[in-house]
């Protein structure tokens, strides 16, 4: 059966040349199924892994926008709907710099996976834009997201594709497009994106879940070995909403987090992070991490280096793709880390999640430990649906017992297939045979 994997990761990287990304996130899954397989050969029946690495739909256009100084701009926008086997498409939108075909397609991969593990009824999607919204005004910001969404407005809707916020895209995005949405369509969908404000259909705990989710998992993980993060010397890399979120939650659980970064270096802060501040210069103010240092005695900017480099017990990296690599893993490892939760899509390489599975420590790959986004962006939905609104508590428990759930499933799939406490091949078998299984159920579409 490993024959039949290894045909397929060849005709996807043969179909698919230069997305590195995107082979790395399918080699990653389909590397795990080879038990499954075993076990269950009809998955190797009527294309269907062939089916499921291929999107069903990909979507690529150009969005023209106009600068302050009058000056016009071209940016390339994509939409990949790529499974929508358990409902419509589900995933966020990422306007950066490094956005490309190859980077949206591997994030829409995961996401079908990582939704499915939530068990809440929606496909796999993504999109985005090489636009960088970072020192942009308001206005162009808007007129931007104006463009994009006039394009983007006639391939989405409640029930067909759902789009949220990614690196990049946070409320104020978010805002935009929905306001030219309903403009075009006169319509009041407020289903069809979340991460809205909560004035106008968003839920509470959307911000902060990634974060939150990230750390319960990692709880939960340490949970199997009777211990909790009580104590604990935590990890943070990134400095957005993740990784916010992921320190706060930390906090409240009794571990201490002394790391955070963002593109200019990192921030080591001993005595623990004064989160009220850090949200001060990153959210209201939108800042860099350098304003942090300035005004928190004790704390200290690295420019070179790693955050990987500060020895921890618990690591969370929350920034984005491979940033985590195998030199980084080994020094994690002798820094005395012995968890590792991935906020981030995709943040640690091959080289280092096989570090960190030879080492014997708790590894969560991030279609599990970071689907508390993607989980409360549904429980959004949900109530969006049903014209109402949870409080935050009622949210957040909602929230908690689907990564309860998640970790449950990604442990049990891992022992169905002769692996116990290995959450890769746990999240990659629980989410693939959810999918498989509908797909089998509507035939060759």
């Amino acid at each position: 059966m490993q024959d039949v994997v290894e045909k397929v990761y060849e005709q996807v990287v043969a179909r698919n040349r230069g997305e590195v990304e995107f082979h790395q996130a399918v080699h990653e899954v389909l590397e795990s199924l080879g038990p499954v397989i075993a076990k269950h050969p009809h998955y190797a029946d009527g294309a269907l892994l062939e089916r499921i690495v291929e999107p069903e739909r990909q979507i690529m256009f150009r969005v023209p926008w106009v600068d302050d100084a009058g000056q016009v701009h071209v940016n390339r926008g994509f939409r990949i709907e790529f499974n929508s086997a358990l409902g419509p498409y589900k995933g966020g939108l990422r306007f950066h710099p490094s956005v490309n075909a190859g980077i949206i397609k591997f994030l829409g991969f995961e996401q079908i996976f990582k939704n499915a593990l939530t068990a809440q009824g929606i496909g796999g999607g993504k999109g985005g834009s090489d636009f960088d919204p970072h020192g942009r005004s308001d206005a162009e910001v808007m007129r931007f997201c104006q463009s994009f969404m006039t394009e983007l407005a006639r391939h989405i809707g409640p029930s067909t594709d759902v789009p949220a916020g990614d690196i990049g895209v946070g409320g104020r995005e978010i805002g935009y497009m929905f306001g030219q949405y309903k403009r075009l369509r006169n319509s009041y969908d407020a289903g069809v994106l979340t991460g809205k404000g909560l004035a106008w259909g968003g839920s509470l705990v959307r911000t902060e879940a990634t974060g939150y989710g990230t750390v319960l998992f990692a709880q939960s993980m340490l949970a199997t070995k009777g211990e909790s993060l009580e104590g604990k010397k935590v990890l943070v890399s990134g400095a957005g909403n993740v990784a916010i979120y992921a320190i706060e939650k930390a906090q409240q659980l009794g571990a201490t987090p002394i790391t955070f970064s963002d593109s200019s270096g990192y921030v080591v802060d001993e005595a623990g992070v004064d989160l009220e501040l850090l949200k001060q210069v990153k959210e209201v103010e939108r800042g860099r991490v350098a304003d942090y240092v300035e005004r928190r005695p004790g704390a200290r900017l690295v420019t070179g280096g790693s955050v990987w480099d500060v020895p921890g017990d618990v690591a969370l990296p929350c920034a984005t793709q491979n940033e985590l690599d195998s030199d980084a893993a080994n020094t994690l490892l002798r820094g005395g880390c012995g968890v590792v939760s991935e906020g981030a899509n995709m943040p640690s390489t091959p080289e280092a999640v096989e570090a960190f599975q030879k080492a014997g420590i708790l590894f969560a790959p991030g279609k599990a430990a970071n689907a508390g986004g993607v989980a409360t962006s549904a429980l959004e939905m949900e109530q969006n649906a049903g014209r109402t609104r949870w409080d935050f508590a009622t949210a957040e428990a909602k929230l908690t017992g689907i990564m309860a759930d998640i970790h449950d499933s990604c442990v049990a799939a891992a022992e169905e297939y002769g692996r116990p406490g290995d959450y890769v091949l746990g999240a990659n078998a629980a989410g693939f045979t959810r999918v498989a299984d509908v797909m089998i159920a509507h035939g060759i579409v």
